[in-house]
């Protein structure tokens, strides 16, 4: 299982996360994940960082590890741009994207301010969940060539995996249907049952169960990192690949004696 950390990007400015990026790959960490967010507010903070310009910045400077999107709101982007931009970001990277999408939050939350100040609608649940599933669509035709061979759209090589963000049950199992991999909560009590959910959806979809990519998020923390903990035994039974960790960009004593813990100092 890999260990990876996600920089919290609000209230964050550049150095701090390109900082903490650097700071993590000489820690041992496996990859660097960013939150998508517009407007710090959404967090009670002034400001905060553009995920794909971050991970971008990231990918050309920090030349190991891997990086991910946790996750892209698909309102923010459209589809087919957006299946260019990351096909653009693989090559950039040298194939290390991990292409985290989602939902976005729904009516009432916070996370909705930000769209409706920009003039956007919120959908509802259903809205959402079917743009999702466009957009994981969209991608695929895009770099398959499926929406025109000649039309000359850049071709990942090879394509990053689609990793969907859930909560329950039903984004589970769109997870499984249409991903190539979910996110789910490494301290979610039916944690199993919700990978049953998404890999049963795989399956029955017709693709390979095994290439299915589950990452688990979690608080930065010693039981998360120390090989033989019982949160780390207990996500490496049930198959999850990476278990992604919050950390503060600007804190970087604290990921560095995380990577002492992991690496067993």
């Amino acid at each position: 299982m890999k260990t990876d950390l996600l920089l919290d990007p609000f209230g964050a400015r550049w150095p701090h996360l390109h900082d903490a990026a650097r700071a993590a790959e000489a820690a041992g960490f496996d990859g660097v994940w960013t939150y998508d967010h517009l407007a710090g507010s959404v967090h009670g903070a002034s400001r905060v960082l553009e995920c794909w310009t971050t991970l971008t910045a990231i990918a050309a400077s920090v030349p190991r590890v891997a990086i991910g999107s946790m996750v892209l709101n698909v309102a923010n982007r459209d589809p087919g741009t957006l299946a260019v931009m990351a096909a653009t970001l693989q090559e950039v990277s040298g194939g290390r994207l991990l292409l985290g999408i989602g939902a976005g939050g729904g009516r009432g939350t916070p996370y909705a301010a930000e769209q409706e100040a920009l003039g956007r609608t919120v959908g509802g649940d259903r809205a959402r969940r079917r743009a999702v599933e466009h957009t994981a669509t969209t991608l695929r035709e895009v770099w398959s060539g499926e929406r025109g061979v000649a039309s000359g759209f850049l071709r990942p090589e090879p394509a990053p995996p689609i990793v969907v963000g859930a909560f329950g049950p039903v984004m589970t199992e769109l997870a499984g249907r249409v991903g190539d991999g979910v996110n789910l909560s490494g301290g979610h009590p039916r944690l199993g049952a919700l990978l049953d959910v998404a890999r049963t959806a795989h399956r029955d979809a017709g693709r390979e169960p095994n290439q299915f990519l589950v990452t688990a998020s979690a608080a930065l923390g010693n039981d998360w990192l120390r090989a033989g903990s019982p949160q780390r035994e207990r996500l490496e039974t049930l198959g999850v690949d990476r278990v992604v960790l919050f950390a503060r960009p600007q804190d970087l004593d604290a990921i560095e004696r995380a990577g002492d813990v992991l690496h067993g100092g």
